[in-house]
Formats: C-alpha cells, sequence, structure tokens
C-alpha cells in the first residue's frame, strides 16, 4: 500500500483547537503527504472551517459541514466523500506521533488487513487527569489490555479514536450504526461476522486527550456500560463474563467494608493490596507521585461508572419489553 491510498476521516463537533492540533501533527508525519484528509463538521456552533482553510497549503484537505446526527453517522458521511482505498478514523481529541502512518503501511504490506485498530498513550503536554484517566483505560491491571495490550491481538474490537477500515469492508458493512457510544465494536462484531479480520497495530499509537474532567469521564464510561448490554443482545456470541467484573468490584469493596465493621477484615485487605498494586503500576508507568495517586481517582470512577451503568442496563433489558431504542433514547442519534 501507498500513502495515496490513505483517507483520514475525522468528525468534529465544537473543538476547533483540538482540530489545529491534530492537523498540526498530520502535517507532522515523517512521510509523503499525499494521503487525504476529510474533516466532518457535525452541526457544530463553533466552526472548525478557518482553522482547516489554514491548511489547504499544506495538506489534501476537504471540509463538510452537515447537520447534527453523531459521530457514527458523521465517520460514514466522511468515507462516502473520501477519494482514498482505505480509511483511517481518528477522534479530534487525538494528536498523531511522527511515525504513526509508517507503521500503519508497513504492517499493512507485511499482512494485509481489512480493519485495524490501534492504541493510545498520554502526551507529555496533557494534564495530570487526563494522564491518569489515560493509565484507567489502558492499563491492563483495569481494563485487561482490550484497549490496546499486546495480548489482545486476537479478538481485537477497535475503538474508533484510532481505527483503520478498507473500503471493501466500509461498504458491505455499511459502517456505523447510530449508536453512541457502542458504535466501534458493533462494527467490529459485524465486520467479524462478515468475515473480515481486526487486527491490533501497537506500533500505531496516537495521543488521546479523553475527557478533561472526573465528571465527563464518570459520563463516559457510565454510558460505555450500559451499552454493553445493547450490544450483547444484538451479539449474544460476545457476550462474556468479564463485562461483570467491574459490576462485581463494586459490591466487593462495599461488603469488605461492611465485613471490617465486624472485624472481618480479610476481604479488605485484598481491595487495599489491589490499590496500592495499582499506585505502583501508575508511579511506573508515570513516574509521577501526582498521577498515581490520581489514577486511584481514576480507577474508582471507572469501575463505579461502568459497573453501574452495565447493572442499570442489564436489569432495565431483563425487565422490559421495550427496544434499546425506547430504554436508552440518549444513546442513539437520529439520523
Amino acid at each position: 500500500m501507498n500513502v495515496s491510498d490513505f483517507s483520514f476521516i475525522i468528525p468534529v463537533y465544537n473543538r476547533p483547537e483540538e482540530t489545529n492540533e491534530l492537523l498540526e501533527s498530520l502535517f507532522g508525519l515523517d512521510i509523503d503527504k499525499n494521503f487525504e484528509i476529510v474533516i466532518v463538521e457535525d452541526g457544530s456552533t463553533i466552526s472548525s472551517k478557518e482553522i482547516v482553510d489554514s491548511f489547504s497549503s499544506k495538506l489534501n484537505i476537504s471540509y463538510y459541514f452537515k447537520e447534527n446526527s453523531g459521530p457514527g453517522d458523521s465517520r460514514n458521511y466522511g468515507m462516502q466523500k473520501a477519494k482514498g482505498n482505505y480509511f483511517i478514523i481518528l477522534d479530534s481529541d487525538c494528536i498523531l506521533p511522527k511515525h504513526y502512518l509508517n507503521e500503519v503501511i508497513i504492517s499493512l504490506n507485511n499482512d494485509y488487513i481489512d480493519c485495524f485498530g490501534g492504541p493510545d498513550a498520554a502526551h507529555e503536554s496533557f494534564s495530570n487527569i487526563q494522564k491518569a484517566i489515560n493509565f484507567s483505560m489502558t492499563s491492563f491491571i483495569t481494563t485487561g489490555g482490550i484497549r490496546g495490550k499486546k495480548n489482545s491481538v486476537t479478538q481485537f474490537e477497535p475503538r474508533s479514536f484510532n481505527m483503520g477500515i478498507s473500503k471493501k469492508a466500509f461498504i458491505q458493512s455499511k459502517g456505523f450504526g447510530n449508536i453512541h457510544p457502542g458504535e466501534d465494536p458493533d462494527l467490529s462484531i459485524r465486520l467479524n461476522n462478515l468475515g473480515f479480520k481486526t487486527r491490533l497495530i501497537p506500533e500505531a499509537y496516537v495521543y488521546h486527550k479523553r475527557r478533561i474532567s472526573w465528571s465527563k469521564f464518570y459520563k463516559q464510561v457510565n454510558k460505555f456500560g450500559m451499552v454493553r448490554p445493547i450490544l450483547n443482545k444484538w451479539h449474544p456470541q460476545t457476550k462474556k463474563i468479564t463485562y461483570w467484573f467491574p459490576t462485581l468490584f463494586c459490591f466487593g469493596v462495599i461488603m469488605s467494608i461492611i465485613l471490617a465493621f465486624f472485624k472481618m477484615f480479610i476481604p479488605l485487605y485484598f481491595v487495599v493490596f489491589y490499590y496500592l498494586l495499582s499506585f505502583v503500576l501508575a508511579l511506573i508507568s508515570t513516574k509521577s507521585a501526582v498521577v498515581a495517586v490520581l489514577s486511584l481517582i481514576a480507577i474508582c470512577i471507572q469501575f463505579f461508572g461502568y459497573g453501574y451503568g452495565f447493572l442499570k442496563s442489564n436489569l432495565k433489558m431483563t425487565f422490559s419489553k421495550k427496544i434499546p431504542q425506547e430504554l436508552f433514547p440518549n444513546l442513539f442519534f437520529k439520523v
């Protein structure tokens, strides 16, 4: 594959500053700039057009404005407009390292695949909270490596903040659905059902800013938890007991505290050991005691937010005859 085969698809919603940083990093790639960039403004009230125009002489870039219909539909719109044969989908809050596209081309030329995903990392310029959230969302001790560790190469579900898909796979799958979040694992599952394989390219990582406050982070992971039972209903073959772990962990923490009042301390010791281990791993990973402490807060928010959302969604799905779109209208965009 060559550089000219690729089209970067970037949906944008009220984020001109982040769009500028992402385009700067695309211009800084250590490779010919023959790739295409498609910016899709998803009904923003704060336009990125001026930013995009400033790069028009440096990059092969197109800009489209459409009514707000969510990131999934905006990605589909961008892929329909793109001229390349292979699409790379990025979130606007990402920054690419210089080697990114080189690593993608090397990997696909060595072993072609119709859909890939890459991991995310924290840039040195990120805030301490962003670095803590990044650790919580990517560490093996919290997520089991599902967001981009090498032992998760098989059965990997690419995430749409850093995802590649061939034009052929897009056409056959019809792209993303209107659920959000959850549109990326849904697409990955449907691609596998169609016979397309997915793979992790560990070297093709991005710096992902994620949420910049605890409240926004909680809202995000809570929605992640609510979406998973819906995906399990749509794709029952993907059900795993591991999806219950955050909920069970929260119950375990609460029970260990209750048992401690009755002088039964062993369960609490296990909880304390887990958080001490998490602190040490975060300290080693981030080389910052402050970030390591904040990582413990991020882990608590992640487990409770996801676990509560997962439990609530399961209960509603079990005891209601309504379809998911009626039960959870805030998780679906109208297109």
